[in-house]
């Protein structure tokens, strides 16, 4: 299989490096003197240091050709560029006859609405005519292309696009799922990262296995009930996508979201905090459009509304810990008003 990836960041390459062994990859850069940088080196020194590009992959730039022409040459194409950009490129692409996959997990900051938008509505907007899916789940870049053991999903409203995604990524260390509830995928996509931020907070103040159990459930809950409101599935949320997601970033030593807690919890500020990562931590960026969807569909998520206080400089780290442990009695589970 020819496969087209849009952007060298640190999980597109890996997406290429695994792929790479048992196809034709093209890895894009949008930055020619990175693309050279890669090429020349054979591994993308910035984002993914030490992880060699098999020799099925081959690098290109603008200079090899825009995303849309270089897609008609291919029979899969991944985005793998941040939330922010999703849009632009799916724009370029709405001609593309490929089955198109995006790798980004959050909710878009707010342009055509008052309130953010998860990869499938942007599509809806921007190339509504795009055979597209998701490719999600738990999964560090470094592993992944260092061959350890990982499982995803593929998520589409389309057979054809959930086929393609699993004959381009299935193999010895990765099993693929299909899965058609692109809605719940994409909500515990998006949500796990603003969860893994209070995680990483619990942990860096040092609260006990007993708080950070009581967080991952409890969070679980609140993106289950964002993602039933949104029209998914229930069961999303106990596979990959979700829970599966969840437990990985949220305690993970690489998860860059958890990190962010952690450096919070140390007083580090928020700018200081995201500089010295070195990458994006989606969870920062997609917070506050997580909660704003949520109060416009009448969803409680009091411990996503705490990592938005405390990103915004609203609480100190201990305070955001009070506020949630200061809440009045409730019941576990909650009614949740669908969309129609």
């Amino acid at each position: 299989m020819d496969i087209l990836v849009l952007g060298a960041g640190a999980w597109g390459t890996a997406l290429a490096v695994s792929a790479g062994e048992r196809h034709r990859v093209t890895l894009w850069a949008r930055d020619p003197a990175q693309a050279a940088a890669i090429a020349a080196s054979g591994e993308n020194l910035h984002y993914l240091p030490g992880y060699r590009l098999p020799p099925g992959v081959t690098v290109a730039s603008p200079a090899q050709g825009e995303p849309a022409a270089l897609a008609q040459a291919h029979q899969l194409v991944i985005v793998a560029t941040p939330m922010a950009a999703l849009r632009q490129m799916l724009t370029a692409l709405q001609a593309c006859d490929r089955p198109v996959a995006w790798l980004c997990k959050g909710f878009e900051a707010p342009v055509s609405h008052p309130y953010g938008l998860l990869g499938h509505e942007v599509r809806a907007e921007v190339a509504p005519g795009l055979a597209a899916g998701v490719l999600s789940g738990p999964s560090f870049a470094q592993e992944v292309a260092g061959a350890q053991p990982t499982a995803l999903v593929a998520a589409s409203d389309r057979a054809d696009v959930r086929d393609a995604l699993v004959a381009a990524f299935h193999g010895p260390s990765m099993r693929v799922y299909a899965n058609d509830d692109m809605v719940g995928v994409e909500v515990g996509g998006a949500v796990k990262n603003v969860l893994a931020i209070a995680t990483g907070l619990c942990d860096g103040l040092a609260l006990g296995l007993n708080a950070r159990a009581a967080l991952v459930t409890r969070g679980l809950a609140e993106m289950t009930r964002l993602g039933l409101a949104l029209g998914a599935r229930a069961e999303t949320f106990m596979g990959l996508s979700g829970l599966g997601d969840l437990v990985l970033t949220a305690t993970g030593d690489l998860s860059r979201n958890r990190r962010v807690g952690l450096l919070l919890a140390q007083g580090r500020t928020l700018v200081e905090a995201v500089q010295s990562l070195g990458h994006v931590a989606e969870g920062v960026y997609s917070a506050r459009t997580v909660v704003e969807r949520a109060r416009r569909l009448g969803v409680q998520m009091p411990i996503a509304q705490a990592v938005v206080d405390l990103l915004d400089g609203k609480v100190a780290p201990a305070e955001a810990v009070a506020l949630l442990m200061g809440r009045g009695p409730a019941a576990e589970t909650q009614k949740v008003p669908r969309v129609s």
